[in-house]
C-alpha cells in the first residue's frame, strides 16, 4: 500500500473479551501504512482477546481511557466482541472519548458489536451504519439507519459487520486518515 499515515496516531478502545482479529487486523493494516497505534482500556497492564467464544492472546495496554487525551489521536477504532462491547458501553471514560471524538469530527471506525458504545452515547442518531446483524434493532431504536453492507461511511463514522469485512474496513479507515 502506497498510502502513508506517518505521523498519524490511532487509538483502539477495548476491554477484555474483544474479538481478537477485529483488533489485530486493523492494527496491522494501520501500522503497515505508517500509523502509530495505541491500545486503550479501563486499566493498565494487559487485555485479553477472544476468538469468538474462546479466550485468546493478551495485549499490552498503552494508556487507560482516563489517561488518554483525545487531541493525541487522529482516529478511534472500536473492535467488537460481545463481552468487550457490552462492558465498554458502560464505562464513562470510554463514552467520553467517543463523544469528544464525534464533537471534534475525529473518525470513529467500528466493527461488529462495537457499535454498542455509540448506541449508548446517543451518537448513532441520524447516522447510517452497519454492524453485526443482531445490533440492527439497537441502532434503529437509537435513531440510526441500519444497512447490511461490507463497509459504510457516514461522515466521520466508518462501520463494518464482521471479521470477513476487515480488509474493506481497514482500507476505508486508511483512505479516510490519508485524505
Amino acid at each position: 500500500m502506497t498510502t502513508s499515515l506517518q505521523g498519524k496516531r490511532v487509538a483502539l478502545l477495548v476491554t477484555d473479551g474483544f474479538e481478537q482479529v477485529e483488533l489485530t487486523g486493523p492494527k496491522e493494516a494501520l501500522e503497515q501504512a505508517g500509523a502509530t497505534v495505541d491500545i486503550l482500556s479501563k486499566s493498565t497492564g494487559q487485555v485479553k482477546g477472544w476468538n469468538h467464544d474462546k479466550p485468546a492472546d493478551d495485549f499490552p495496554v498503552t494508556k487507560t481511557f482516563e489517561a488518554a487525551n483525545i487531541d493525541d489521536y487522529h482516529a478511534l477504532v472500536l473492535p467488537g466482541g460481545v463481552m468487550n462491547s457490552d462492558t465498554i458501553r458502560t464505562i464513562p471514560e470510554a463514552q467520553s472519548l467517543v463523544v469528544q471524538a464525534a464533537q471534534k469530527e475525529i473518525p470513529i471506525a467500528v466493527i461488529c458489536h462495537g457499535a454498542w458504545l455509540l448506541v449508548s452515547t446517543g451518537l448513532v442518531k441520524g447516522r447510517t451504519m452497519t454492524s453485526w446483524p443482531s445490533l440492527k434493532d439497537d441502532i434503529t431504536n437509537a435513531g440510526g439507519k441500519w444497512v447490511d453492507e461490507e463497509v459504510v461511511q457516514d461522515g466521520t463514522f466508518i462501520s463494518s459487520r464482521k471479521p470477513d469485512d476487515i480488509p474493506a474496513f481497514s482500507k476505508k479507515l486508511i483512505e479516510t486518515l490519508a485524505a
